[in-house]
Formats: structure tokens, C-alpha cells, sequence
């Protein structure tokens, strides 16, 4: 009779995983955007919400937990139940910029997070003052070869996109260009219509405001390929300046170990969600490039930017606030 019950529990431990996955969710899940209301990572959190919430009849919830930039929240969900039930929207900054820019993260990007999937991603425009007396990429670089330090760049502070992805240009094409952060985009950009300082490299979506405006200059795009927003300004690449491109990616990430079944579920409606064409065209509006990569696409390209832009970030020696 014991060695009965024994199996039979056996068994039914066995089974666990497979009813829970069965039953998700089951109540709400939260999803966890590591910056305040507003901005890439907000805007893509709350539509895989509500489009996951409309797919599963389940409440998907924004939580945002900021701090330190992103690494608050990203930390937080890192340490989270891994259940299903606390998700993160992972991008460039909190999981390929952060490891090189923080000596001991408390997180593990590649080792801690197991990817649903990537939904969109933003080129960066390199924007100058609209009274700058440069026209191109490549007269910009020829200035600041010929005037080391003359020009500057505004960026949103230390460690940010804005501020790695300009660094990293100026060190692959060897010039000197000075660097001005500020505490947010809003600030530089005031800075920047008014004359102050000379350029700065910020997402597409929102330096196309300023541009179509006639307030900046767009001199090129980080992306691999130009940006539909304005297809005539050419990519960095495209310019001889350095072989540098970015586009900051944004996805949905849950905690390691979190079981399989569960996974496969995120994952499934994912795609769902992914194909709508609703969805693709409001990604599209916004200046984004819609994605679909699931589960091991998902996995090799964080890992590639993981790689590749953690160290480019320690051999220019940028450090966080």
C-alpha cells in the first residue's frame, strides 16, 4: 500500500508542470517596465498587455519599476518567481548595455532571463542644431578630425543609448567630439533647438518630431537599412563613417527555470499577437520595425548584442550614473 501511494504521488508530481501550464494563467500576470510611464519601453509593455490579456481572457498588468535606469526592475524581475506570473520587457539598454556598464550587475542577462520573443526595434537618427553649418555624416567627420573637440553631442545621460551608440561612432571613426549629458532626452533636445550643442543621436520616432519640424538636421540612421520615416537620410554604414549599427530592440522576457509548458504557452500567443495585423501597423506608425523572432531567434540575436555590445562598452570605458 505504500509503495502505491508513493507512485502515485510520483506521478502526480510528474503531472504539476502539466496542469499548471493547462490552467495559465490563472490569474493576473504582471508585466514589468524597468522606466517611468511613456518612452520604448512603456509603449511596447502596455500593448503586449492588452493584446495578451485579449488572446488569454487573463488581466496582463504594466508594472513600472524604475531606478538606476533600468536596472531596478530589471533586477526585480531577474529574481522573481519563475512561474509565468512576472514578466520583463527586455531591450538593448537593461540587457546588451548594461552588462558592460555596470561592474557587478546583479543580474545575469543571457543566464537569468529565457526569451518569449522580440516585437519591434527603433533605429537611432543622428540629428544636428539646424543652424550647424555641416550638411552630412561625412563632413561632420571631417570637421572634427581637422577641429578635435570643437564639436559636441548631447545625450541623455551617462550609459544611455543616446550616449553608448554616439561614443562607440566617435571611437570607430577616430575623432574627438565632446560629450554633454543631460537627465533625459527633453533637456537635450532644448539644448539642441536652442543652439547649444551640435548633434545628438537619439531613437527615430522621436527625433523625426524635431526634424519634419525643421527644428534639426538628420544626417543618418543607426539601423541596417534606412528608416521609412525618412528614407532619404542615408545609415552610418551607408556614409564610410564606421562599421556601426543598432537598432534597439523590445521583447518579452521571463524569469529562468520558468517551466517549459508555461514558455511554450508565452511564446505561442506571442506569435499570435505578433502577426495581427493591427499590431504590426501601430509598431509601424511609431517608427518601429515589427518583429516576430520566438524563443531561440529571440535568444541569438540578445546574445550576439550581449556579446558584442558589453564589450564595446568596457573598451570605451563608459560607466552608469
Amino acid at each position: 500500500m505504500q509503495r502505491r501511494a508513493l507512485l502515485a504521488a510520483a506521478a502526480l508530481a510528474c503531472a504539476a508542470p502539466l496542469v499548471h501550464a493547462q490552467g495559465y494563467p490563472s490569474r493576473a500576470v504582471r508585466i514589468i517596465v524597468p522606466q517611468p510611464p511613456g518612452g520604448g519601453f512603456d509603449t511596447v509593455g502596455r500593448l503586449l498587455a492588452d493584446r495578451y490579456g485579449k488572446l488569454t481572457g487573463q488581466s496582463f498588468v504594466v508594472e513600472n519599476r524604475t531606478g538606476s535606469g533600468t536596472l531596478v526592475g530589471t533586477d526585480y524581475a531577474a529574481k522573481a518567481a519563475p512561474d509565468g506570473y512576472t514578466l520583463l520587457v527586455g531591450s538593448v539598454s537593461n540587457l546588451a548595455l548594461n552588462p558592460g556598464l555596470y561592474a557587478n550587475l546583479p543580474y545575469d542577462s543571457l543566464k537569468d532571463f529565457e526569451p518569449i520573443g522580440l516585437l519591434v526595434s527603433y533605429s537611432y537618427t543622428l540629428v544636428g542644431r539646424k543652424d550647424l553649418p555641416l550638411r552630412s555624416r561625412p563632413e561632420v567627420l571631417a570637421y572634427a578630425k581637422a577641429n578635435p573637440g570643437k564639436l559636441n553631442y548631447a545625450s541623455a545621460g551617462n550609459g544611455s543609448g543616446q550616449h553608448v551608440l554616439a561614443a562607440a561612432l566617435w571611437h570607430l571613426a577616430k575623432v574627438d567630439v565632446a560629450h554633454v549629458p543631460y537627465r533625459g532626452a527633453q533637456p537635450a533636445y532644448q539644448d539642441l533647438l536652442g543652439g547649444r550643442v551640435d548633434l545628438f543621436f537619439d531613437l527615430s520616432p522621436t527625433a523625426r518630431v524635431q526634424v519634419d519640424a525643421g527644428n534639426a538636421k538628420a544626417l543618418a540612421v543607426s539601423g541596417a537599412a534606412r528608416n521609412a520615416m525618412h528614407p532619404q537620410v542615408p545609415t552610418v554604414q551607408e556614409t564610410g563613417a564606421a562599421p556601426l549599427e543598432l537598432e534597439s530592440w523590445f521583447g518579452l522576457f521571463a524569469p529562468a527555470k520558468t517551466p517549459p509548458e508555461v514558455l511554450q504557452k508565452l511564446r505561442a500567443d506571442f506569435a499570435k499577437l505578433a502577426a495581427l495585423p493591427d499590431v504590426r501597423e501601430t509598431l509601424a506608425k511609431t517608427g518601429g520595425k515589427p518583429l516576430a523572432l520566438i524563443g531561440d531567434d529571440a535568444r541569438a540575436l540578445v546574445k550576439r548584442d550581449v556579446d558584442h555590445w558589453s564589450k564595446l562598452v568596457r573598451t570605451l570605458a563608459i560607466r552608469a550614473e
